[in-house]
């Protein structure tokens, strides 16, 4: 098992959004800074809004993009479902497909908000584009991508991404390789106490949360 520390890397952004990358996969112009994804998964980002920052109007094609709130509210305009609000635990997901979107997020608020940014590459080109939203489930994992096509709501993929809010004291395992980032609380995986800014990859996950309320995004890929 293999830790990155957040707070190792070299923090960026543009316009009105500073963010640091853990990952950004070599297809997509990674480097050796940041690690690889998994499956499909191929971006993850730890960003903050500046007070009333935006991205600007930016488009995507061929791409699903994936926005965990974590502080603060977010504003969302675009193609898809203009005038959508983010706020809590909330998580949005947007498949670009072959007609692709365009989008500005933006932060409504006089003070900074915190997301993670995900993005995916679909299994088949030429999907129509599409918007999903969801909330998160206390104390349990929350699908938010992948699995099969009777899945309807989620977009269909090898590649799952769930989404946990966990309490003190949760226990959980789960089989096969993973990628997990921890964006609040602290647990141990595998016998290592892990905190807020850490990404784990390994096989074959053992955690329980140790102190506070841990939110964690866990990647992992089905044959």
């Amino acid at each position: 098992m293999t830790i990155l520390h957040r707070d190792s890397l070299k923090r960026g952004g543009f316009a009105g959004l500073k963010e640091t990358r853990l990952i950004q996969d070599k297809k997509v112009g990674g480097n050796d800074s940041t690690w690889d994804g998994l499956g499909q998964f191929i971006f993850l980002a730890d960003a903050r809004y500046l007070p009333h920052g935006e991205t600007r109007m930016h488009g995507h094609h061929e791409v699903d993009v994936i926005t965990v709130m974590l502080e603060g509210k977010l504003q969302h305009e675009g193609s898809l479902e203009h005038g959508q609000s983010l706020s809590g635990y909330q998580v949005q997901a947007q498949r670009a497909g072959a007609e692709g979107f365009e989008h500005n997020e933006i932060n409504p608020d006089a003070r900074g908000n915190r997301i993670l940014q995900l993005w995916a590459l679909p299994e088949t080109l030429g999907e129509a584009a599409d918007y999903k939203l969801y909330e998160l489930k206390e104390n349990e994992l929350t699908r938010i991508y992948g699995g099969s096509k009777k899945q309807s709501h989620t977009f269909d993929s090898h590649t799952l991404i769930d989404i946990g809010l966990l309490e003190e004291g949760k226990q959980l395992q789960l089989e096969g390789e993973f990628l997990a980032y921890i964006s609040q609380g602290e647990a141990v995986i595998n016998g290592i106490q892990v905190k807020d800014g850490d990404l784990v990859r390994g096989h074959n996950i053992d955690l329980m949360v140790t102190l506070g309320k841990l939110h964690i995004s866990l990647v992992r890929q089905t044959h």
